[in-house]
């Protein structure tokens, strides 16, 4: 790497980006070690070879880019680095253990964001919203940063001519003793297809891609592990501005609003099957979904209301510690009976409508919301919040593990197989639509009803296939 750095600030056409040069500045003389370099090359191969129909791809994905990251950097990992780096690898493991699309995505997705966040090294809400966005701020100055780079590359050595020349030489040697061995044992040749990738037209163009994008991204996290930005540095100051009155007078009539409506809607809240039942009008579905938009928007004024106070209120009297402790305690513990009140009104939703893919996802944000509250609950007490940031982030994190450890689409499937041997009622062409993790439970069903879920509709009965007329009702 040059010995040389000097900062200058970054400009677009539009003119300069909301930080300067102290919080992240371009380093024109900047270049890219050749630990990042090899290393991300060979990223890139095992990517290739990996990511494409390999279970456990994204994960040998994610290793790579650590061992990238620790050859580049020097020094030795924090604590939250470390945290960072067994996240990223739990969620990336998520695709080898299960088959279901959606909570793959998730997963992976959700690793790509605590990568990029831990390397810019955030603690503040600004910090964390803008590292997740790094990867759209990077591409220009990963490249130049990887031209500079391979540009000072010494090629005094071997000429690339010859490094070519031994390379096909190397390879066509192995193929051809391969087959020869292939030819004569059949065991070896049943074992070497397995580890051979197919390679036809499409196969090598697809690879190509992803060894391009493998590459990239192992040179996208060496460049921030080297050259993190400092977001925290735009995160606004807190400005005491408000007395005690001044902003206790509407905190406490908050509050008050809270508890008369908590205390009307008890029956509402904790009514369960009996309240539907007597309140004419009134289903389970919008039983349900009254609970989950009422828990959106308590969320969404509680977390507004306590950012605002936090950051306006006087702290430095007693009394005011006092008051801010029990005014945003009570408006926590309120809210915390609503999101419990909403997991109540989903499980009558769930018991008899059965369950699905968004139900339990809903199920699963609304015990990351009551967490949060728990831990504003906990800054509370110990009046101070610096930690809230990465401790909500490190929650989405677990609830999202946790999912993956539930195993959902098997979940789904035993409780609807459940329900379908209670109520004889069962919806075949959700259960259809679940990925091969809810096998072992669908298993379970009768052989016709088995045989609709399998054939998305039809049964096979003798020779021919018959529309499935098993009593069957529809996902509302």
């Amino acid at each position: 790497m040059s010995t040389i750095d000097i900062p200058i600030h970054p400009r677009t056409k539009h003119g300069r980006f909301p930080w300067g040069p102290r919080t992240w500045p371009v380093l024109r003389y900047s270049q890219p070690p050749r630990a990042a370099l090899i290393g991300s090359a060979l990223a890139g191969l095992i990517g290739a070879v990996t990511l494409v129909d390999n279970t456990f791809g994204v994960l040998i994905a994610a290793v790579t880019f650590v061992v990238v990251v620790l050859a580049a950097r020097s020094g030795r990992l924090s604590r939250w680095e470390w945290a960072g780096v067994a996240g990223v690898l739990a969620l990336a493991s998520v695709s080898a253990l299960r088959a279901a699309e959606w909570i793959v995505t998730m997963s992976t997705t959700l690793a790509i964001v605590v990568a990029v966040v831990v390397l810019s090294r955030a603690w503040t809400w600004t910090g964390i919203a803008l590292g997740a966005l790094l990867p759209l701020f990077l591409p220009v100055r990963v490249a130049r940063w990887t031209r500079r780079g391979a540009g000072s590359i010494d090629l005094e050595g071997p000429r690339p001519v010859r490094i070519g020349m031994v390379a096909v030489v190397t390879v066509a040697l192995c193929v051809v003793f391969a087959a020869l061995f292939g030819a004569a044992d059949k065991r070896f040749a049943d074992a070497l297809g397995a580890v051979t990738p197919e390679f036809d037209a499409a196969s090598i163009v697809g690879r190509t891609l992803v060894f391009l994008l493998t590459a990239a991204g192992a040179l996208a996290v060496s460049y921030v592990a080297l050259h993190p930005p400092r977001f925290d540095r735009l995160a606004p100051s807190p400005r005491r501005t408000l007395q005690l009155w001044e902003w206790m007078v509407p905190l406490g009539a908050v509050v008050a609003l809270f508890v008369v409506f908590v205390g009307f809607q008890v029956p509402t809240l904790f009514g369960g099957q009996g309240h539907v039942l007597t309140t004419e009008g009134l289903t389970n579905a919008e039983y349900a979904r009254q609970g989950f938009w009422q828990l959106l928007a308590v969320t969404v004024l509680t977390l507004l209301v306590i950012a605002v106070t936090v950051t306006k209120a006087e702290r430095i009297a007693r009394r005011d510690r006092i008051a801010l402790r029990a005014l945003l305690g009570a408006l926590c513990v309120l809210s915390m009976v609503i999101v419990a009140s909403a997991l109540h009104r989903m499980s009558l939703y769930e018991e008899q409508y059965g369950y699905t893919t968004l139900r339990l996802f809903v199920t699963a944000v609304e015990w990351w919301l009551g967490s949060v509250f728990v831990l504003l609950l906990a800054a509370g007490v110990r009046m101070s919040g610096r930690w809230i940031p990465r401790a909500v982030g490190a929650g989405a994190v677990l609830t999202v593990l946790a999912l993956a450890a539930l195993n959902p689409d098997a979940y789904i499937a035993r409780h609807n197989v459940e329900r379908f041997e209670q109520t004889g009622r069962i919806d075949v062409g959700y259960l259809s639509g679940l990925s091969s993790d809810a096998d072992a439970e669908l298993d379970r069903l009768p052989d016709f009803t088995r045989a609709c879920v399998h054939g998305r509709g039809l049964a096979r009965v003798g020779n021919t296939w018959q529309q499935c007329t098993d009593p069957s009702v529809s996902v509302p």
